[in-house]
């Protein structure tokens, strides 16, 4: 690999199943967190990514750069806790070791914004993108304490109470995109 870190590695692969796989060793070897709730809300960005091009083509984002956060934000979260510190502050944590994988200071940036609780204000979109989905994709997956909700369900309470007074730029067309998939599936 020479001077090559995980960051160019995995960066420089575009095909959508190496990336997993490369999640997958990733997991195996340092023992991030990684499950098929990141592998769901990294799907809910792609198919949010397709749409944006073909309904906002002006709308200018890297892919690639998007599915890779959504596939590490996560890094350093802890599975089912309820310790209040730790939900806070594991997107800070994941930035902090995305960082020594080699991710420049933008793509841990774009990683911490997944929540709003240690970045709230200078965001980038990209971090709304994966915002929506970790709320969005959350709310559809059963929980310990719950059953998921129905997208329109999920979709109501993403707007009216976990983004409410929130400046996501992405959220309206968000909405429209899950709009647009039920009746697609339909």
């Amino acid at each position: 690999m020479g001077d090559e870190t995980f960051a160019d590695y995995i960066l420089s692969e575009k095909d959508w199943s190496k990336k997993l796989e490369i999640m997958y060793y990733l997991k195996k070897r340092t023992g991030i967190y990684y499950d098929n709730s990141v592998i769901f809300k990294t799907l809910i960005v792609k198919l949010f990514l397709d749409y944006l091009h073909e309904f906002y083509p002006k709308f200018e984002i890297d892919d690639n750069l998007v599915i890779t956060a959504r596939l590490l934000c996560d890094c350093q979260k802890i599975e089912n806790s309820t310790n209040l510190d730790e939900i806070q502050s594991y997107a800070k944590k994941g930035a902090e070791y995305l960082a020594n994988l080699g991710f420049d200071e933008k793509f841990c940036k774009i990683c911490e914004g997944v929540n709003r609780y240690t970045i709230t204000e200078n965001r980038y979109p990209e971090s709304d993108i994966l915002e929506l989905a970790d709320q969005f994709g959350g709310m559809l997956l059963d929980r310990p304490e719950r059953v998921g909700f129905k997208p329109d369900e999920a979709l109501v309470l993403l707007e009216h109470r976990n983004l409410k007074d929130k400046n996501n730029r992405l959220l309206k067309p968000f909405v429209k995109f899950v709009d647009y998939m039920q009746t697609v599936e339909a």
